[in-house]
């Protein structure tokens, strides 16, 4: 485990001049990882020193956000730097329509090669959305066992064709290799975006024997499965940074390593002192694991304020010297070296029906719908005094609950309608998650 720093925000080193050098950008997504199930996190059973190295040349977002509890909205919004309501993409059923803004149209324009490899579920194909070039498959998660039967959403693509995956024994291998190819053919005269989109550790737990060997001592078989797929994981991040160094990219590539949601209840992931997991809005749902890595300029630290995924398109169009556009994310760079001393983000908010959320500094409120639009329940947190929402406040704050949940209704004005549905027996059992009385993985367990 790292050891904290007597720090309350990280300091650059003199930040390059935007436009005349920008760095390439290198996005490494996990998939489902709690929140404490990293070394830097401290985590104890399960063994991430290649993430920890990446953690000791970072900034270590320790209140980092993503802008939903679920995969696909969750990626649109990181992958376009809004909101992902504003567009419709609201359930893991939505897609991102063809004429949308995404981050890759962006760093096109600014001059970038975009890449991308692993898991889209997104919607239209990625080389229509900005990417030059993209390998994954299509939908939410397959086999790891590249000679499992797949359907059409499961099928690795490398630009749209099939790809041949004889000789590989394990998909988040191959995919390491996929980025590392992409990267090696690129037009060197050019920065690289690549968003690394690994379907790791999401379900299904299909392990390398060997890396489960190595946690035998683990007593839960699901979580010794899932000790071995992070296990997994954690060897990529250090293929990354192997490859980087031989590559001579080190210094001038900026790395974003984070989960796209918080730990889910089926794969025995760990979100530690933080209530909830995937698919609720507790903080255990869109909390996660956050790091900002620039060796030689981003100096090592500890970012206690809090950041979003949404922040990752304006932050590195900014250091490539273009704005970005149409952004409910915010440039960290000032933030970071101190140069602004207050919070990125006045409010944070997520919606995803029947339940929404505002966050104003340490307040967050969470208001849960009935089908009919009246109120199910309304819970109100102060998560510097009580960061494991233990104590609702709602009824003893009223004066502060209904300021909030004004800022919220003036929010949802700008939204467009979900282009999906949820089904009822998930919405009823939504809002049986964000009762006081649901604690713990078993509770959560019961209410998929």
């Amino acid at each position: 485990m790292i050891h904290r720093l007597p720090l309350c925000f990280a300091i650059l080193a003199p930040i390059v001049s935007a436009a005349a050098d920008p760095p390439n950008v290198l996005v490494i997504l996990a998939d489902d990882l709690g929140y404490a199930d990293v070394g830097f996190n401290g985590c104890k059973d399960i063994r991430t020193p290649n993430i920890d190295r990446l953690a000791g040349r970072s900034i270590i977002c320790t209140d980092g956000h993503v802008a939903a509890s679920v995969c696909a909205p969750s990626r649109a919004g990181l992958l376009t730097g809004r909101y992902q309501n504003r567009f419709g993409f609201e359930f893991n059923g939505g897609r991102m329509e063809p004429d949308v803004m995404t981050s890759a149209d962006q760093f096109r324009a600014a001059g970038f090669s975009t890449l991308g490899v692993g898991k889209w579920h997104l919607g239209p194909k990625p080389e229509d959305v900005g990417f030059d070039h993209f390998t994954g498959l299509m939908g939410g998660s397959r086999s790891y066992k590249p000679s499992a039967k797949t359907n059409r959403e499961q099928r690795i693509l490398r630009d749209g064709k099939d790809v041949e995956m004889e000789g590989w024994s394990y998909l988040t291998d191959f995919m390491t290799e996929e980025g590392m190819r992409m990267v090696r053919g690129r037009d060197a005269t050019k920065p690289f975006f690549l968003y690394m989109s690994y379907t790791t550790p999401h379900t299904p737990l299909d392990t390398r024997p060997d890396l489960e060997k190595e946690y035998e001592s683990i007593e839960h078989k699901g979580r010794r499965k899932y000790a071995a797929m992070v296990a997994s994981l954690d060897e990529e991040v250090g293929e990354w940074l192997d490859f980087l160094d031989e590559e001579d990219l080190t210094n001038n590539t900026l790395v974003f390593f984070l989960s796209d949601n918080g730990g889910a209840t089926i794969n025995w992931s760990d979100n530690g002192f933080l209530r909830g997991m995937k698919g609720s809005y507790w903080e255990g749902g869109q909390r996660v694991p956050f790091l900002i890595s620039w060796p030689g300029t981003l100096k090592p630290g500890w970012y206690n304020k809090p950041v979003i995924s949404l922040d990752i398109t304006p932050t590195t169009l900014a250091l490539a010297g273009a704005e970005a556009k149409d952004c409910d994310g915010v440039n960290l760079v000032p933030f970071l070296d101190g140069g602004r001393t207050g919070r990125p983000h006045e409010r944070l908010f997520w919606r995803m029906d029947p339940t929404r959320v505002v966050r104003e500094g340490d307040m967050i409120v969470i208001k849960v719908l009935e089908d009919d639009g009246g109120t199910h329940k309304v819970l109100m947190f102060d998560l510097k005094n009580d960061p494991g929402q233990q104590m609702n406040l709602a009824d003893r704050m009223p004066q502060e609950r209904d300021r909030l949940l004004g800022l919220l209704a003036e929010w949802e004005k700008d939204l467009a309608e979900p282009n999906s549905k949820m089904e009822k027996v998930y919405r009823d059992n939504h809002r049986k998650k964000h009762s006081m009385d649901v604690i713990g993985r078993d509770a959560e367990r019961k209410l998929p």
